[in-house]
């Protein structure tokens, strides 16, 4: 009689029918005959399936989730009699030939109703309502029904035998999942119109529908991401569990196929949904110890698919879609570190550098918006999470290399294994086009404005965020890997600092100069010993790095700093700035450079106080007529280079390693002794040449600075052998052990020369410097 009402037109009678089933179903379960149990699991369906009201249809679905309470149990009771029987049986095994024990007949005559419902076929009734209800045209009947099933599965798995779960999988979901997504595939994209509200003006006035909502197909879609997001919770509570099914095999490739498929051609939600299935069961599963390397490689070779058809991926989502595989891919390999291999890590690094090719000069205008594009943005977030583990420690170079070759606009050393794998999987790629081919650019400083590409097709924007990234993973890496790639580090780092010279408003070039003084710094610092046994190869390396540091500094410190770079006036504030991180890079090449190295080729450390010599010598070098015109920072970077030159001739800072600074000084002192000579030998010049006129101040503040200097050094021994002085002065400071004040003989000559100056200041230290000069020969007054 209540199903029949079920299918009336009248909702009132609809809705008192209903109620009876609601009694029936909340508190008569465990009461009424056995043998009507199923019909009131069809009855209540029946009430979900109507369409007169869906508010009885959801509550159907709720009275639904009842009934497998009481079901699951029924199931666990049985369970446990079934234990208490058999220790019944252990404890009067003595007794059974006398017959003690009762009899199956006896049991069900005490216990009829335990004894004769199949909870087995009553809970696969449930499921079997619920599947039904899955494929309801009404979206909130059959979201309802789908919920109700996986939170049942969810809820009360533990207690279902390994054979009910196989058939829970293949009788139900499965069906459901390819039942619903056909459904969806076959759904109208029209757009609906919501329920009319009355009028206005004369047109009809409709009830507002979110456009994620708009359409049946998106309806359906809704649906498939709630089946996705049950799937990912069975994975995540009984994967294990489920490994034991005797179809495992064939069910898991099966459900591989539909969330490639879902990623591939479903709309964007169903793709995240898709994505976060993979995610979920990677992360919940891995550090429990529950995957295979095949598991990870079956996820891996998802994601490798799905971004090797990304090209050809141009629905609007496409790029959030890209960036949550790319989450998903460096997640995979957080999670499943232990299960990678060497070969697995290559295929990770090709799969990331067809990402990289695919958004070179992207159709996006984000960069020049001042943002970086969303897959770039994804690429940024894996990259710190590739770092390789012990086991993975001879990736570090493949990473480091793939990860420069975007600085130094050279082609990617994983290029080859790139196109290996999209040749072995075109067959698999569905609808594919073939990629365009974007010529590699480099960072040389052709370009005219900041917001160029760059770098192998690469914004600015996009290699500032790269730059600390790369610097980060390059200072964790082993010993013996930095030493290999660190002559690649300061190329790459050096190319991004010249980018000063055509953009100095940038910032490109200060975070790469920030960088480059953190690596430089520490690579100084690092013993032979931590790079191997392999002393060849080591001094190999250390000599190509020196060469590029070299390199750096003659491009960077002499080109760039201490210079006006643009016509513009920068503010205040960036001229600070600007002003401060020079100094800085000047203080680490003195410093940590060249007062720290320990094995600099003696050609380089030419090279290098060359840098400072010339930096030094540019305030010297302007004629009068426009020495005056030079912007303050200017002279002051030049007279920094000269005071840092006056540094490393001094024997007070000597430091454990002596004799590299020895040999630094030893380097400069002949260099700085010629150019305080330049220096004297122009102001006496424009001294001549200006007769009564007053010299700029700039020049005086330049001479002022070199002979204060000059009386403060003090040489300690090798350094003051270094000087260009006759041997038998040599001989004899070496004899009466004066010779920290060695370098005022060479500039004797000058000295005497400037007695005479007009400037004050000059002549006060002029006198000061010959007082020095006679007591270091040694020299009294005679009254």
């Amino acid at each position: 009689m209540l199903r029949a009402v079920a299918d009336a037109s009248e909702k009132d009678v609809i809705s008192l029918g209903f109620q009876s089933v609601r009694v029936i179903m909340n508190e008569g379960l465990a009461t009424i005959p056995v043998q009507c149990l199923d019909e009131c699991i069809l009855v209540t369906g029946a009430y979900g399936a109507q369409k007169t009201d869906i508010n009885i249809s959801l509550t159907a679905a709720g009275l639904l989730w009842t009934a497998t309470d009481f079901i699951v149990k029924g199931l666990s009771g049985r369970s446990v009699q079934k234990a208490n029987h058999l220790n019944e049986e252990v404890q009067l095994g003595v007794s059974t030939e006398e017959g003690d024990i009762p009899t199956s007949e006896e049991g069900v005559k005490r216990n009829p109703l335990q004894q004769l419902v199949d909870y087995n076929k009553l809970f696969f009734s449930v499921f079997s309502v619920l599947q039904k209800l899955g494929a309801d045209d009404r979206p909130e009947v059959r979201n309802s029904a789908v919920r109700t099933l996986f939170q049942t599965l969810c809820t009360h798995g533990q207690k279902l035998s390994l054979s009910m779960w196989e058939d829970c999988l293949w009788i139900y979901v499965f069906p459901m999942l390819e039942h619903v997504s056909h459904l969806a595939s076959t759904s109208s994209k029209d757009e609906w119109h919501g329920k009319e509200l009355g009028t206005r003006a004369g047109k009809a006035v409709h009830m507002l529908i979110h456009h994620s909502r708009n359409t049946a197909q998106k309806q359906w879609d809704e649906t498939i991401v709630l089946l996705l997001g049950g799937i990912a919770r069975l994975l995540r509570s009984f994967f294990p569990l489920l490994q034991q099914l005797s179809k495992f095999s064939s069910g898991w490739a099966i459900l591989l196929a539909f969330l490639k498929n879902s990623i591939l051609n479903g709309s964007k939600e169903v793709a995240l949904a898709a994505i976060n299935c993979l995610q979920t069961f990677v992360s919940s599963n891995c550090p429990k110890g529950n995957l295979e390397s095949s598991f990870v490689k079956s996820v891996l070779d998802i994601y490798e698919l799905v971004l090797q058809t990304s090209p050809n991926y141009k629905s609007d989502s496409a790029d959030k879609v890209k960036q949550e595989v790319l989450r998903g891919l460096g997640d995979l390999y957080v999670q499943a570190q232990s299960l990678f291999n060497d070969d697995m890590y290559l295929r990770l690094m090709a799969v990331m550098h067809l990402m990289i090719k695919s958004s070179m000069n992207s159709s996006d205008y984000d960069s020049e918006l001042g943002s970086i594009p969303a897959v770039q943005r994804g690429i940024l977030e894996i990259i710190p999470m590739l770092r390789p583990t012990t086991m993975l420690s001879s990736m570090w170079s493949p990473l480091l290399l793939e990860l420069l070759c975007y600085l130094n606009g050279e082609e990617s050393p994983l290029h080859r294994n790139s196109k290996e794998i999209r040749e072995q999987n075109s067959d698999a790629l569905a609808n594919g086009t073939k990629r365009s081919s974007v010529e590699q650019g480099h960072i040389n400083g052709t370009g005219t404005k900041g917001d160029t590409v760059v770098g192998c097709g690469w914004g600015i924007l996009f290699i500032e965020k790269l730059v600390p990234i790369m610097v980060n993973l390059f200072l964790e890496a082993p010993p013996n890997e930095r030493c290999s790639a660190s002559p690649q580090v300061i190329q790459g780092l050096g190319r991004c600092m010249n980018t000063r010279r055509d953009n100095p408003r940038g910032t490109l070039w200060r975070v790469s100069a920030e960088c480059f003084n953190r690596v430089v710094t520490d690579e100084v610092r690092q013993e032979n010993a931590e790079c191997g046994s392999d002393m060849n190869s080591y001094r190999l390396s250390r000599a190509r790095f020196w060469k590029e540091v070299a390199d750096v500094y003659e491009t960077f410190l002499v080109g760039s700093c201490g210079r006006v770079l643009s016509s513009d006036v920068p503010s205040a504030d960036s001229a600070t700035a600007d002003e401060s991180l020079e100094m800085t890079v000047l203080t680490v090449f003195g410093d940590s450079v060249l007062k720290l190295q320990k094995e600099a080729p003696v050609e380089v450390l030419q090279r290098l106080v060359n840098c400072l010599d010339r930096c030094a010598s540019r305030t010297g070098s302007l004629p009068i007529q426009t020495v005056g015109l030079l912007p303050l920072h200017c002279s002051r970077f030049s007279l920094g280079c000269l005071q840092m030159m006056f540094s490393l001739c001094s024997c007070i800072l000597k430091t454990s390693s002596y004799p590299a600074v020895s040999e630094t000084s030893k380097v400069s002192i002949s260099i700085l002794t010629k150019r305080c000579e330049v220096i004297l030998g122009q102001f006496l010049a424009d001294e001549n040449d200006l007769g009564d006129r007053p010299l700029p101040s700039v020049r005086i503040e330049e001479t002022v600075c070199v002979l204060q200097e000059l009386a403060r050094l003090i040489l300690d021994i090798e350094t003051a052998n270094a000087l260009n002085i006759p041997l038998y002065l040599k001989d004899a400071l070496r004899e009466n052990q004066s010779h920290g004040r060695a370098h005022l003989l060479s500039l004797l000559p000058t000295f005497s020369e400037l007695v005479v100056s007009r400037e004050p200041r000059v002549r006060e230290l002029v006198q000061v410097l010959l007082r020095l000069i006679s007591s270091e020969l040694g020299l009294q007054r005679l009254t």
